[in-house]
């Protein structure tokens, strides 16, 4: 039986002669980015901005002005509405109740709840989840604590694991496909939450990895074609090392299409996270931060072993 190669073994692709369309687009793409983020800003989940969340089903969907209304005629608060997966599904969002009393928060959802079921007769509630402000503030240190010291100390192995041009074009990478990642929720306005954090820590790995063995592939050509061009030695190493990425990249966005389509609204934004991580950081991984190191002055000759003043190899060649 032939094995499935989605890659032929022949495969010569001059990725390099390529590099400065990619860093146009890498540069694009995370000014864009940057730009959405501070524009428009961030969905923020309830675990982050603190409040109250209230999922409700409906049976038909519902206009969200005219279900804004009545919830705002509650007197909870400003009401922050929007549909969560399906156009039957809504998010409802509530400041947290001025009262210091433990049960405030408790009539808060059931006082919401009662009164959509009366005008929305089969309407289910799925969740309701409460987050203070403390704790919010709290929760969004410690995640952009664990982004920005995951993606430091991955560049910090890289420096030492090879030389200083892997870890830079490391960072640059990483940095890039996070960015692109975190613009992505800014322009969709998907929720980011806590799942979306563990997602974006799950792609810094999943990107650092298909950076590992291209730049160890590099680093072991550098070794054997001690005299071979730079930009010839980084095709050749990528491409003997795409069949890899390419099959795992592809496995892996099969199973996330899978829990796309079937894992529910509330997968929904760490799974579209995670599809556009591995895509994106595949795209970093080939065209970017390999091509980087050209630009950043690598040479395969520090690696080639110099014979000692004095050593055998000298007195060899006096001798001769």
């Amino acid at each position: 039986m032939r094995l499935l190669k989605l890659v032929p073994d022949n495969t010569n692709i001059g990725f390099v002669r390529l590099r400065h369309w990619a860093f146009g687009l890498t540069m694009l793409l995370t000014i864009a980015a940057a730009v959405l983020v501070g524009v428009r800003g961030l969905n923020l989940g309830v675990d982050f901005v603190g409040g109250v969340m209230i999922e409700a089903h409906f049976k038909q969907p519902p206009v969200l002005d005219q279900l804004r209304g009545e919830v705002d005629h509650l007197g909870v608060g400003d009401a922050a509405l929007q549909q969560f997966g399906a156009a039957d599904t809504v998010s409802i969002r509530l400041p947290m109740p001025t009262s210091t009393d433990e049960g405030a928060t408790n009539r808060l959802v059931r006082a919401v709840q009662d009164d959509l079921s009366k005008r929305y007769p089969g309407v289910t509630f799925n969740r309701a989840e409460t987050v203070s402000g403390k704790v919010s503030g709290e929760l969004i240190r410690n995640g952009l604590i664990a982004v920005f010291v995951a993606v430091f100390m991955i560049a910090l192995f890289s420096w030492f694991r090879y030389e200083w041009q892997f870890g830079v074009s490391t960072f640059v990478a990483i940095g890039h496909d996070l960015l692109v990642t975190v613009g992505f929720f800014a322009l969709t306005r998907l929720e980011f939450d806590l799942n979306i954090v563990a997602a974006v820590l799950t792609i810094i790995g999943y990107s650092i990895n298909d950076k590992i063995v291209i730049d160890d592939r590099i680093r072991e050509n550098m070794r054997k074609y001690r005299q071979m061009d730079m930009r010839a030695l980084i095709d050749l190493s990528v491409n003997e090392t795409l069949p890899r990425t390419v099959m795992t990249s592809v496995t892996i966005l099969l199973a996330l299409g899978a829990m796309l389509v079937f894992g529910g609204p509330v997968l929904r934004g760490f799974t579209a996270a995670m599809m556009l991580g591995v895509i994106v950081g595949t795209y970093s991984s080939i065209y970017v931060s390999s091509s980087l190191l050209i630009s950043l002055g690598l040479k395969p000759q520090p690696f080639a072993a110099t014979p000692k003043k004095g050593g055998p190899s000298s007195r060899a060649e006096r001798v001769g």
